[in-house]
């Protein structure tokens, strides 16, 4: 019988068991030590990345092209997202609106995810913007800076779990309005179906995680034939607007000074329908051949939903004929009520409103995924409360569990504010956007800042070369403009309800993040630059 050895895990030195036991495989030691196998550890690039990196690879890389294109296709859900915010598109904006701040939203997505998939092939980490910040940025803010982004993203990305959540919650219940007329929404229905929505994305990320890529895959038809079983009947049954209405025509909704103030807030529902594309990147080390994989499907993730929301984009500016009546409907959602007057069928619009709610909650199955990952990244740096527990990595599951139950009980915790303000939950739900754009921002600004210091960067399989520094600059002036947009309510003069409370939350983070920085995360906290190989060689 063999000799047990003593191997180091994170903690000491402690006794394995015997390798050569009839009862215990090679295999099985690793991932009780929670070593991954050799088939798991990807390239041999995907390696000597994460040496430089000065990462140990504890998680799986099944993730292939395909499933991580669907990853992030399938979770950003561009189409869906236009459908289901169709009464801010209309309130702010109107079809002309939507239409021209679609393009804009598309045009600034290419510069900022060119940006972004330079940086990741330079540095192909779960960390992602944090990451890139403490690599990129002075050394004397960057440990500061690296920390707030992390806390940002952390956030951020919690916050999008809630609010994809909530939405496919409450288009549930206006679905249920439509067909029963008697039923009366009231907020604990809509709580109990977030919680049934994030509990259910939980069970495929934790017993069915080893199959996410597969599952990803398929969701990925899914998202991309269920737009045209939507969109197909509405251009064959839907009374038309003429060009000119279709995508000239703007509205003042919301009583702002000028139409230009109008269109601006309006293009955030475009905007949301496009952001979020660095989710691939928190699964970079999960992804075989990650440096060269992650920038490609990345960016042909941003060509496949831009299309498919130009597709979107046209059916709605063409059919919507009678705004008003949408935006009154008892559904809360004007797109049901579109469905409904065009089909004039229950049935219909039940199949074409299920197509938009399956995808929903797909894309909160990546959204736990993608906010796990960013949790147990920061955690293996100290970035958070509780991170010896939250960096740890299920022996046999290789998945951050720790973290992927925070993100459970987070949703659910969050999702009983619906019971006392409506108010307070949107406002941490719209946190995503603020939380991502400063992230992009501090992260791209400080690749300018590194650009123009002439300091060397990392070599990149996905370079942007002599044009690399005109990208990052352009995609800056659309950043800082959405983000000052972001915080704005949907109409002048905004009550307690209506207000967009984003701003309070956002700020909220930042203080308690920078306090927290200040009292105990500047002792605890160790910036990625600190463990990365690169700069010692």
């Amino acid at each position: 019988m063999d000799t047990p050895e003593l191997v180091k895990e994170e903690h000491g030195w402690v006794q394995s068991k015997p390798v050569g036991s009839d009862s215990y495989s090679a295999e099985m030691q690793m991932q009780e030590m929670g070593i991954v196998a050799d088939k798991w550890k990807g390239t041999e690039v995907d390696q000597h990345d994460m040496r430089m990196l000065g990462r140990s690879q504890v998680l799986r890389r099944n993730f292939g092209f395909m499933s991580i294109l669907g990853f992030a296709a399938v979770l950003i859900c561009t189409w869906e997202i236009l459908f289901a915010q169709l009464l801010f598109a209309l309130l702010d904006g109107g079809t002309g609106g939507l239409f021209w701040g679609y393009t804009v939203v598309v045009i600034a997505s290419i510069f900022v995810y060119l940006s972004i998939a330079e940086m990741a092939s330079m540095s192909p980490t779960a960390g992602g913007q944090y990451h890139w910040v403490s690599e990129f940025s002075p050394r004397w803010c960057q440990k500061f800076l690296s920390y707030i982004t992390g806390w940002l993203l952390a956030t951020g990305w919690q916050g999008s779990v809630v609010g994809l959540s909530f939405l496919a919650g409450t288009i549930i219940q206006g679905l249920i309005t439509l067909n029963n007329p008697n039923y009366s929404p009231q907020p604990w229905h809509g709580t109990l179906l977030v919680i049934a929505v994030v509990a259910f994305a939980i069970i495929f990320n934790t017993s069915l995680a080893k199959k996410l890529p597969l599952v990803e895959g398929i969701i990925l038809l899914i998202h991309v034939v269920g737009v045209f079983a939507i969109v197909i009947p509405l251009l064959v049954l839907a009374p038309r607007n003429d060009s000119r209405t279709a995508l000239l025509h703007f509205n003042n909704g919301g009583n702002w000074p000028t139409m230009g103030v109008a269109f601006m807030v309006g293009l955030l529902t475009s905007l949301g329908s496009m952001l979020g594309f660095d989710c691939s990147v928190h699964m970079s080390e999960e992804i075989k051949n990650a440096s060269e994989t992650l920038p490609r499907a990345m960016l042909w993730g941003v060509g496949l939903n831009a299309i498919l929301g130009y597709i979107t984009i046209f059916t709605l500016c063409f059919t919507v004929t009678d705004p008003q009546r949408l935006l009154d409907s008892d559904t809360g959602y004007p797109f049901i009520q579109l469905f409904y007057d065009v089909t004039k069928s229950h049935a219909g619009t039940d199949i074409m409103v299920a197509i938009v709610i399956i995808t929903l909650i797909s894309a909160v199955i990546s959204e736990i995924a993608t906010a796990s990952r960013q949790i147990w990244s920061f955690a293996r740096d100290n970035g958070l409360p509780f991170s010896p527990q939250l960096q740890k990595v299920a022996p046999g599951w290789n998945i951050p569990l720790n973290a992927v139950s925070v993100s459970m009980g987070f949703g659910i915790v969050i999702a009983l504010l619906n019971l006392g303000s409506a108010a307070a939950l949107n406002a941490i739900a719209s946190l995503t956007m603020s939380a991502l754009l400063s992230s992009y921002i501090l992260s791209i600004g400080c690749f300018i800042t590194k650009r123009l210091r002439h300091e060397p960067i990392p070599p990149s399989r996905f370079s942007l070369g002599k044009w690399g520094l005109a990208c990052n600059c352009t995609s800056m002036v659309f950043l800082i403009s959405f983000f000052i947009f972001c915080f704005f309510p949907s109409a002048k003069d905004p009550t307690p309800e209506t207000m967009n409370w984003n701003i309070a939350m956002f700020g909220g983070i930042s203080l308690f993040a920078t306090g927290y920085y200040l009292v105990i995360g500047h002792k605890q906290y160790r910036p990625p630059i600190e463990v990365q190989n690169r700069n010692r060689q």
